[in-house]
């Protein structure tokens, strides 16, 4: 670990970058209200530059103290660990990829919101199943959390990215009678995305399901 430093030294030092303006702004903006998708989430008010820059100098931060971030009551502290996570997938062995897919699937509660899939799915889910089944997707396309169907939706950006896209027409249609305004946004993005690659692909895709989307 950098400089022998431990977790709660970390978590020190980074909660002294609060700023409890940004704080406010950013519980408004994440919707944290009452029956709003963040209800009850927290901030300290950190911005994503800085995050980042904080998931450089730590990078050498044991992975069990990443699983400990990821748990935070706040969403910054829960964002530098899946920016870390993402950062060591890429430079992982085979076994250490595995490690980080399976504890990514399985601390899913805490990746609850779309900034949290969003930076992530793509980056540790997608690029994991690319050359593995992705029956997983299927499954998360149908779970009873908003969160992991979004997983399931932006997990595809990976693929478009590689011009495949049968799996992200996929999930779309599974997806296409979604109540969650965030899913519809999420496969009319990933669509856009395809349309990008492949006009073609796009609309036959909306011409045959354009009536029954939101």
């Amino acid at each position: 670990m950098k400089n022998g430093v431990k977790f709660k030294n970390v978590q020190a030092d980074f909660r002294l970058l609060k700023n409890s303006e940004i704080a406010t702004h950013s519980a408004r903006f994440f919707k944290t209200g009452k029956n709003e998708y963040g209800e009850g989430d927290k901030f300290l008010g950190i911005r994503m530059p800085v995050i980042r820059k904080q998931a450089k100098y730590y990078k050498e931060l044991p992975f069990e103290a990443l699983l400990r971030f990821l748990k935070s009551v706040y969403q910054e502290e829960r964002l530098l660990a899946l920016v870390m996570m993402t950062n060591l997938f890429k430079k992982g062995s085979e076994e250490e990829r595995q490690e980080i897919f399976d504890e990514y699937l399985g601390h899913t509660d805490f990746i609850n919101n779309w900034n949290l899939v969003d930076i992530s799915a793509p980056h540790i889910v997608g690029a994991f199943l690319e050359h593995r089944s992705r029956k997983v997707l299927r499954e998360l396309a149908v779970s009873e959390s908003l969160w992991e169907r979004r997983i399931a939706i932006i997990a595809t950006f990976y693929f478009i990215r590689q011009a495949d896209f049968k799996d992200t027409l996929s999930i779309s249609r599974t997806l296409r009678d979604d109540s969650e305004d965030l899913i519809h946004k999420a496969v009319g993005w990933m669509l856009r995305e395809i349309g990008n690659r492949d006009l073609d692909v796009e609309r036959k895709f909306l011409n045959r399901n354009y009536k029954k989307m939101p």
